[in-house]
């Protein structure tokens, strides 16, 4: 007994410094610093509910691996090789193989489809440099970009030749949950880590390609949202809110060094805007005295916008477009089409009224037969098992958001959800995510980027 809990434990004790040794690889090779990234790991990781249930999944793994050994070792010396070999493949190799058999006929049960689409290679940019429409007509031609790398050559390339202009880049603050007293951060202020310089290498890189940049700092929450903040007195509301100012004029400080062109105050964070108007006023003051670009802020579709108080003190109105659309899986384009225009019309009166310009801060569409119906949500990572896979829904939406928005005269934009310069093409085909790369979304992107407004 005492033999088996010892194993455990020692089993428990691999399983940490596996789980460390692979996530402190991981953050190594995205371009951070050792010494940054074990403290990372201590501030920001350990503390994540999910991280944790992820490092004990791996110690079930591991103590299965052990037990199997152990038991298929004691059949050989008791019972000899053919035994053994008779039990290891039907105790162990017949059941994984049904698996995986299971699995394969999931994934291609559910990513089979016929799409009525022709790639267009015209619509691509050949030329490698970028044709900067923005300077004509004043429209972000956006992606929101992650993957950066040391060296960032190739992807970039790809982003031009997709005709994108400007591209979001998006450094993550972290909090443990809705309710953390901060922000997890206790970087200097002004003084840039290794971490930081991944992001000023990026955006140095595309400005050198005639890449305009936007810099969008996310609040990210390991457990919650960000639009349901939540204190329970103003105390701890300003202690939050402090946190997290001290993290936008850092950021602040990078987009004036770096000369992006646009820089996002906020993203999503609902309560905090209802509840502290005032501090967010100042807040956007502060930035203006280090920042000399134009402002936005990135608001929620859905019960958000209509409650910002400070639209007069940016330069944009920045909306995270993820609105439905339609209320049935696999729809044509005119279905699609038709449901963009109530909202059009509550845009077009809220530019009205605020007398700003409105920005896509983001917006995307899974490649799923039910994206536009709540596009808003997230990625299961075993939907595809169960969800069917459309890149025709996909490249849909984006026809019809394009037809539908593109040449009216209040809108500056869009930001398409998300682009990873680490993407393979090989992955798309099983792809459920919000990615246009290697699917038809990403040819009908690049026509209409590649195309001028209508004035």
């Amino acid at each position: 007994m005492k033999k088996n809990i010892k194993n455990v434990v020692l089993i428990y004790l691999i399983s940490w410094v596996l789980g460390f040794v692979l996530l402190l690889w991981q953050l190594v090779a995205r371009g951070e610093g050792f010494v940054e990234s074990v403290q990372r790991y201590f501030e920001d990781v350990l503390p994540n509910k999910s991280f944790l249930v992820a490092q004990h999944l791996l110690f079930l793994i591991l103590l299965v691996l052990f037990l199997l050994v152990r038991y298929f070792r004691k059949v050989y010396r008791k019972y000899g090789s053919k035994l053994m070999f008779k039990r290891l493949g039907l105790y162990l190799l017949l059941p994984v193989t049904l698996l995986v058999v299971s699995f394969k006929t999931l994934v291609h049960l559910n990513t089979s489809e016929v799409i009525d689409f022709t790639w267009d290679e015209k619509a691509m940019n050949q030329s490698g440099e970028v044709a900067n429409y923005y300077e004509r007509d004043g429209l972000h031609r956006g992606m929101s970009v992650f993957g950066w790398q040391q060296d960032n050559t190739e992807g970039i390339d790809a982003l031009v030749k997709a005709n994108v202009e400007w591209v979001a880049v998006v450094p993550f603050i972290w909090q443990e949950n809705e309710q953390s007293p901060e922000v997890a951060s206790k970087r200097e202020d002004g003084i840039f880590t290794r971490r930081d310089s991944t992001f000023i290498k990026a955006i140095n890189d595309l400005h050198q390609k005639g890449i305009h940049v936007h810099l969008k700092p996310h609040l990210w929450l390991g457990e919650g949202w960000r639009s349901n903040l939540n204190y329970s007195s103003k105390e701890d509301w300003d202690t939050w809110f402090n946190s997290y100012r001290s993290r936008m004029l850092h950021y602040a400080k990078m987009a004036q060094l770096t000369k992006a062109e646009l820089f996002c105050v906020g993203t999503e964070l609902r309560t905090s805007i209802k509840k502290q108007p005032e501090a967010w006023k100042l807040l956007i003051a502060d930035i203006r005295d280090i920042y000399d670009g134009p402002l936005t802020y990135a608001a929620n579709w859905y019960d958000e916008y209509e409650h910002i108080g400070f639209w007069d003190a940016l330069d944009y109105i920045g909306i995270q477009a993820y609105f439905p659309l339609t209320k049935v899986e696999n729809p044509d384009l005119e279905s699609i089409k038709t449901g963009w225009q109530p909202h059009i019309e509550t845009l077009a009166a809220l530019s009205k009224t605020e007398g700003k310009p409105i920005l896509f801060t983001e917006v995307g569409y899974k490649s799923e037969a039910s994206a536009t119906i709540k596009p808003w949500e997230w990625d299961d990572t075993f939907g595809v098992l169960y969800k069917k896979k459309s890149d025709q829904t996909q490249q849909l939406a984006f026809e019809a958001l394009f037809q539908e928005l593109w040449d009216e005269e209040w809108f500056a934009g869009v930001y398409i959800w998300e682009w990873n310069t680490r993407s393979q093409e090989s992955n798309a085909p099983t792809n459920l995510n919000f990615s246009p790369r290697f699917k038809p979304a990403e040819n009908v992107i690049a026509k209409w980027f590649g195309q001028p407004k209508v004035q």
